[in-house]
């Protein structure tokens, strides 16, 4: 299997009409499920899918309410912690509509809270060690 990339922005649902590339369908899944677990979309998802291995970043992801509480060490780590929980216990409707879309089952999935941005990355693997490095915007060339 070749990598396959997406970016996906998450507006208002219109984007259901074209199911498009594996990882544009695994995008538009993501921005279904935030929606509905947390009440709160993502701007955007990215999505990459390689070998055993499917990475799903989704930017923008916290409610106005979770930057506020996430402004503060404690408060981050709480925003965090219910993160976790949260796709620990409601994953199971991703993962099935995953396997739906890739014909694969996932094996195992966590999720990480970058709390001063606000993105969410969800990792799934197969038992390997995935490092996900969140970089921050290119910096302006020098005037």
């Amino acid at each position: 299997m070749s990598t396959m990339t997406a970016t996906h922005e998450c507006s208002d649902g219109s984007d259901d009409q074209h199911p498009g590339s594996i990882a544009d369908q695994i995008g538009t899944a993501v921005c279904r499920f935030q929606q509905q677990s947390t009440g709160h979309a993502p701007k955007s998802v990215s999505v990459v899918l390689s070998e055993d291995t499917l990475v799903i970043t989704l930017l923008a992801a916290l409610s106005p309410a979770e930057k506020a509480l996430a402004r503060s060490s404690d408060g981050a780590a709480q925003v965090q912690e219910f993160h976790r929980q949260l796709f620990a216990t409601s994953s199971a409707s991703l993962r099935q509509e995953i396997n739906r879309i890739t014909g694969r089952q996932v094996r195992e999935a966590t999720a990480e809270i970058e709390s001063t941005t606000g993105s969410v990355v969800h990792a799934f693997t197969t038992g390997t060690v995935v490092q996900v490095f969140l970089l921050a915007p290119p910096a302006s060339p020098p005037t």
